[in-house]
């Protein structure tokens, strides 16, 4: 008799465990899809205007056609960015905000100098030719912190399953995260990618213009480096001699590369609002005097807020007129294509994981799952439009630089929904 309880006691016992278990299971599926889903909506949002873009550049319609584009780009590069960094800035960056979001601008330069190293890793492996080194460097090294933050920081917050709160204080955090991530990522892609683009091109334009030109100048250098490294038996070069010529070697080779590298481009107009803004938000009278309902000239701030909301549509829609072009096709390999592809969607998203997490480990970073949020996704966007600015104001790689976006940021709505997820499970 007693036996026979105990087989009716362990029967009820695993059929209730069996069903903790299956409840837990069904519970962390849901959860799953709840965070996918709250991943996902607001990168369906950034691919419903991109496809209109590219609708209204198609040759039928002619609405966003090229010559368009080029004179919309020129008011979004001169006027709308300046204006949604600067007002964005400076209503929502404190100097205390500032001290507690320290690490926002090293983990950039980290994106910027982990992606470069990678996309000059890439170079060895995949030699591709000379006119591309800058394009693949560059689309490696920046990626999109500025609209893309501003379209899908806010959208998730939004989300009911959202796993960040309050979702009218995670909108205000949302927008101060990004718009330091927008300025802080326009300062180094005008000051570090496009004098490292700039580099490339450079050296692509002399290697093609001065082959049949500096033959005697080659000889000169290779007689120079021959007097250098000759034992001292078979050089008539004295210790001396060899040392200043090693200087004149290295002179040379360094006013060469600093030919290439301008320091006007660091001062960009996005790059000046964000000072500007920067001033604005962390000096006290200053923000007493714009900032506010009751502020004496809260106009100035408000008429900026109005001209700078415009540039998130306005550059989306020219996001997807410019990927039409890369249905064209190109010159671009498939394999230096899915390189790029790795790159950006696959190392850089691991790199950021142990970065993060170690400066988690460190105390660097504090516990607020937004702000560790928005730092793993800065490892995980598609290249920035602006490389394609970039291509156009040196002439080269333009054709190429529209296939490149046009696949990135295709994958982008895959790549980033399921990073979305996977960091939100994680600081959830």
């Amino acid at each position: 008799m007693t036996s026979i309880v105990d087989k009716e006691e362990t029967s009820s016992i695993s059929s209730i465990s069996w069903d903790v278990l299956l409840t837990e299971s069904t519970n962390e599926e849901d959860g799953f899809v709840d965070l996918f889903s709250a991943a996902s909506m607001p990168v369906l949002k950034v691919i419903i205007v991109t496809a209109l873009g590219s609708f209204l550049a198609l040759d039928s319609i002619d609405i966003l056609g090229q010559s368009t584009r080029k004179q919309v780009n020129n008011i979004v590069f001169y006027v709308f960015n300046p204006a949604l960094v600067s007002s964005n800035l400076a209503s929502t960056i404190t100097y205390k905000s500032m001290i507690s979001m320290w690490f926002m601008p090293v983990n950039i330069l980290l994106t910027f100098i982990i992606g470069s190293a990678l996309g000059w890793l890439l170079l060895l492996i995949a030699r591709p030719p000379q006119h591309l080194k800058g394009l693949i460097i560059g689309t490696c090294a920046a990626g999109n912190l500025g609209h893309m933050f501003l379209i899908i920081l806010p959208a998730v917050c939004k989300e009911k399953a959202s796993p960040f709160g309050d979702s009218d204080v995670c909108y205000e955090y949302s927008i101060a995260y990004a718009s330091l991530s927008m300025a802080i990522g326009a300062v180094y892609l005008w000051g570090y990618v496009y004098n490292l683009v700039r580099v490339f091109v450079g050296l692509s334009q002399n290697s093609c213009n001065n082959d049949v030109a500096s033959i005697d100048e080659t000889v000169t250098f290779e007689e120079d480096l021959t007097l250098t490294f000759l034992p001292s038996s078979l050089s008539s070069a004295n210790n001396d001699g060899k040392l200043k010529v090693m200087l004149n070697v290295m002179k040379q080779q360094l006013g060469n590369f600093s030919r290439h590298i301008n320091l006007k481009a660091v001062f960009a107009p996005s790059t000046i609002a964000a000072l500007v803004g920067f001033v604005i938000g962390t000096v006290t009278p200053m923000r007493m005097l714009l900032i506010g309902a009751t502020a004496p000239l809260r106009v100035v701030q408000d008429s900026a807020s109005l001209v700078g909301d415009a540039a998130v549509p306005i550059v989306t829609l020219i996001v997807g007129g410019n990927l039409l072009r890369g249905l064209k096709g190109s010159g671009i390999s498939v394999s230096i294509m899915f390189r790029i592809i790795s790159v950006r969607y696959v190392f850089l998203p691991l790199c950021g994981i142990l970065i993060v997490k170690g400066a988690i480990y460190l105390g660097f970073v504090g516990t607020d799952p937004l702000y560790v949020f928005v730092l793993l996704l800065q490892f995980a966007v598609p290249p920035a439009m602006n490389i394609g600015t970039i291509m156009q104001l040196f002439g080269v790689g333009e054709s190429e630089c529209s296939v490149i976006m046009l696949w990135t940021y295709g994958l982008a709505s895959i790549s980033l929904s399921l990073w979305s997820t996977f960091f939100m499970w994680l600081v959830s």
